[in-house]
């Protein structure tokens, strides 16, 4: 191949993902190419979760995070990566309000929601599945309930660290609920990847992530100075702990219970009746370099 070509063998892959510091800090190394993959190019755009799930169910990005609530309904059109894994062990979002509820006056009421599609939402449901829910954009929850137009809202991100600033009261940690019902921690959300790049390609992304995220956990300073610019009201100990709570081992490889708990999540969801269609996860499997 002569030299004048070879810059259109340069491939793009597209990679979106939200703007949040965890997000941030695993896609590190492939934003600021520290790591590299000979003849790709990776183009980053950052959105909030719904929209990305949103986006997925239309094929739009080649790599994209998710809520693993979405994936049944965008299985036909993406696998799921080994890596980038956001699980709760033990925590995860959570009802808050402005006063001490019971759990069954929680079910009561109507709370505000980040997305009908995010893995936060279905778990709400599977804990009480005839409570009435609003969408409102994830950082307008808090706002949202300390102004008195919902009685509890469901909280991710960030607000899980500062919504006791505000004086709001934790009702419920869904990661909490989930590991008393279960055993298992809970799957937030992960990264997929389009079926139509073929498996080497599959591959060689899934690989790209993995080390982006090793880069990350190995270069932890530089990493989460450049995630502070997505820490939302953190400073920089709360980001570091925000970010260790969902950029961990488990984020470069889910282990097997980690991928039992997204199977159960979302047989439990279409066994309910909140998912219309069983799921079969489908995870890229990769040969870890020698």
């Amino acid at each position: 191949m002569s030299s004048s070509s070879s810059s259109a063998t340069t491939r793009e892959i597209a990679v979106a993902h939200s703007p949040d510091s965890d997000d941030a800090f695993m896609f590190y190394g492939l934003a600021t190419n520290k790591v590299r993959v000979p003849g790709l190019k990776f183009t980053h755009t950052l959105t909030d979760i719904e929209t990305l799930n949103r986006k997925a169910l239309e094929g739009f990005y080649d790599v994209t995070a998710i809520s693993f609530h979405a994936y049944p309904y965008l299985q036909d059109k993406y696998a799921l990566m080994p890596s980038g894994g956001s699980v709760g062990e033990g925590y995860g979002p959570m009802i808050v309000s402005p006063r001490q509820l019971s759990l069954d006056e929680v079910r009561s009421v109507k709370i505000a929601v980040p997305g009908t599609m995010t893995t936060a939402y279905l778990s709400l449901k599977l804990f009480a599945p005839d409570v009435e829910t609003e969408v409102v954009p994830f950082d307008q929850i808090i706002p949202a309930v300390l102004e008195g137009k919902y009685e509890a809202g469901l909280i991710i991100h960030e607000g899980q660290l500062t919504y006791g600033r505000s004086r709001l009261h934790k009702i419920l940690d869904m990661g909490k609920w989930w590991r008393d019902l279960t055993g298992l921690p809970l799957p937030l959300g992960g990264n997929a990847i389009k079926r139509s790049l073929g498996p080497e390609l599959m591959g060689s992304v899934c690989v790209a992530l993995r080390d982006s995220i090793q880069y990350a956990l190995d270069n932890r300073a530089e990493a989460l100075e450049y995630a502070m610019q997505f820490a939302r009201d953190l400073d920089v100990q709360s980001a570091d702990k925000f970010v260790g709570m969902y950029v961990n081992e488990r984020t470069l490889d889910y282990g097997p219970d980690g991928r039992e708990a997204v199977a159960k999540l979302l047989d439990m969801g279409y066994e309910k009746g909140i998912i219309p269609n069983r799921a079969h996860p489908d995870w890229v499997e990769t040969v870890a370099a020698a």
